[in-house]
């Protein structure tokens, strides 16, 4: 069975958080982070309006991708605070083994109100989805890049025990028109069991 979101038992929770499926009615509640210039500089898309907001999120299969964090907050009701995209795909492979480098790998991005920054519930929320990829899904590699400006996203990264293991020089081109250099950051399935253990 190829590895899927679908499979998990949704919500997971951790010691503060609750996890689960991203669904067209967070829509609002993501924009409301999201269009903050501070979030904004870093993720992949940053439309200008609520209703290019929209269509982007709506965007075919998009959606399916972005695990929702819920916070609960002290009258009871939970808050949604940050996601996490979770992207299955493929490792690369010689032609006569390429079967085996199906499905193998997750790529992670993710974007958090920054009016929950400095509470470690990024690294709460990461952990957990990456748990979620080695020990429920059976991944073998846990990949994620950014921007070598983005300080918060290098220092998650580490936090969380992945490794760099790439710095490119002026390859990525930030929509302020400017090449900027980036990091790849990766861990294996081996060294999460190390690390746990």
């Amino acid at each position: 069975m190829t590895p899927s979101l679908e499979q998990i038992q949704w919500p997971v929770r951790t010691e503060r958080l609750r996890l689960r499926r991203l669904t067209e009615q967070d829509l609002e509640a993501t924009w409301s982070y999201r269009k903050l210039p501070e979030v904004t500089q870093w993720i992949t898309a940053g439309p200008h309006d609520f209703e290019t907001y929209r269509e982007q999120f709506l965007e075919s299969g998009k959606i399916d991708l972005d695990v929702a964090v819920e916070l609960q907050t002290p009258d009871g009701q939970l808050r949604l605070i940050g996601t996490v995209m979770v992207y299955i795909k493929d490792a690369w492979g010689q032609r006569e083994i390429v079967e085996q480098t199906k499905s193998v790998e997750a790529e992670l991005g993710w974007s958090f109100d920054p009016q929950f920054a400095g509470q470690g519930y990024a690294s709460e929320a990461v952990l957990k989805v990456m748990e979620i990829c080695f020990e429920d899904l059976g991944l073998r590699r846990v990949v994620a890049e950014c921007f070598a400006a983005n300080k918060p996203s290098v220092k998650l990264m580490e936090r969380v025990g992945m490794r760099r293991e790439a710095s490119e020089k002026a390859n990525s081109l930030h929509r302020s028109g400017a090449w900027m250099d980036s990091y790849a950051y990766a861990l294996l399935a081996d060294e999460w069991s190390a690390h746990r253990g």
